[in-house]
């Protein structure tokens, strides 16, 4: 009888360790995307979107390799060509991060009302002065000069006036500018020998260049914002990163992960822009061809904490003094910048 009670004890032990186990699966199993009660091997899923430019090349590597497979997490990748298509995917919660232009996320992140915040800046300038000839070898010759652009009433237009002014040139009086819609438009002009002197972005710059040997680059606007702004820390910070705040609350360490994976992937594409041409062609961000020499121009990089905020804020000083309503009324309150940790 001994031994029999023994023996039963036993059973009765293993039967609810066995249920202890069956439930503890039940509970991983019902976490959701968000995270929140997720075990450690499963893989958050995030909402991802891009745009066809050079905001969205750094992001190539992460999207092939999150194809094969070979990602921490799972992400669903959108890529749009029209920036203000993003607003509502992110206000409603579609999208949970996405890689947009840095006056964009200032306004999301009124609009929001602090539900968007700015975790890396993507892309510095990528905008050039091109000419038919070589008289302009600097800003100044670009005085009392009939300049062709695209952008009036948004960045490119604040980024022009800004390096003007800051060599002395009034944009009101001093230069001839002629604003047109699309970038496409001006890039055919330009390449047909209808416009002299130019302003475009990246890759229209390298569109216009394979077209026409006659004309060159004349002022990298990187170049020429860098000099103006001295050692103030402000950079030409036209494209950034951005997550939901209440997203990011809920998923910390696979925001982090994501964060560290398109850091690596930002960088494969600086070092290895053959290969990263090919998945931009491949993910129909741009002509692969084009993409191969655009991209050393594009500027991408990944720069967080501080050096973002600093770059950041130089930035929409610029933006502020040009036109308020352009970042959203008034300059970002600290809440936007995720500095991490």
């Amino acid at each position: 009888m001994k031994k029999r009670t023994i023996s039963l004890l036993a059973a009765f032990v293993l039967m609810l360790a066995l249920l202890a186990g069956c439930g503890d699966q039940g509970g991983s199993s019902g976490s959701s995307s968000q995270g929140e009660g997720s075990s450690a091997t499963e893989k958050v899923t995030i909402n991802v979107g891009g745009l066809k430019g050079p905001t969205g090349i750094g992001m190539v590597q992460l999207m092939d390799q999150d194809e094969q497979g070979a990602t921490a997490n799972d992400y669903n990748f959108t890529l749009m060509g029209d920036p203000q298509d993003m607003v509502g995917l992110i206000s409603n919660g579609d999208l949970d991060v996405a890689a947009v232009p840095t006056n964009l996320a200032a306004n999301l992140y009124k609009k929001t009302s602090g539900n968007v915040q700015m975790v890396a800046i993507n892309a510095l300038g990528n905008l050039s002065i091109l000419e038919r000839g070589d008289s302009i070898q600097s800003v100044e010759d670009l005085r009392g000069k009939t300049i062709y652009a695209t952008g009036q009433g948004s960045n490119p237009e604040y980024v022009l006036d800004y390096i003007l002014q800051a060599n002395g040139i009034d944009p009101e009086t001093d230069v001839n500018i002629v604003y047109l819609t699309e970038h496409s438009e001006l890039a055919t002009m330009m390449a047909a020998g209808e416009a002299d002197i130019a302003m475009l972005p990246e890759p229209f710059v390298t569109t216009v260049l394979n077209k026409s040997e006659d004309v060159r680059v004349a002022v990298n606007l990187n170049d020429a914002w860098n000099q103006a702004a001295g050692d103030s820390g402000s950079q030409m910070a036209l494209g950034c990163l951005i997550v939901r705040k209440d997203f990011l609350e809920n998923n910390q360490e696979a925001f982090a992960t994501f964060l560290q994976e398109y850091a690596e992937s930002t960088n494969w594409v600086v070092e290895h822009v053959s290969d990263a041409a090919q998945l931009v062609g491949k993910y129909e961000i741009m002509d692969a061809a084009v993409a191969e020499k655009a991209i050393p121009n594009c500027n991408i990089v990944c720069l967080t904490g501080e050096e973002m905020k600093q770059a950041a804020e130089g930035f929409f000083q610029v933006l502020f003094q040009a036109n308020p309503q352009s970042i959203g009324g008034g300059m970002p309150e600290e809440g936007l910048y995720y500095l991490g940790n």
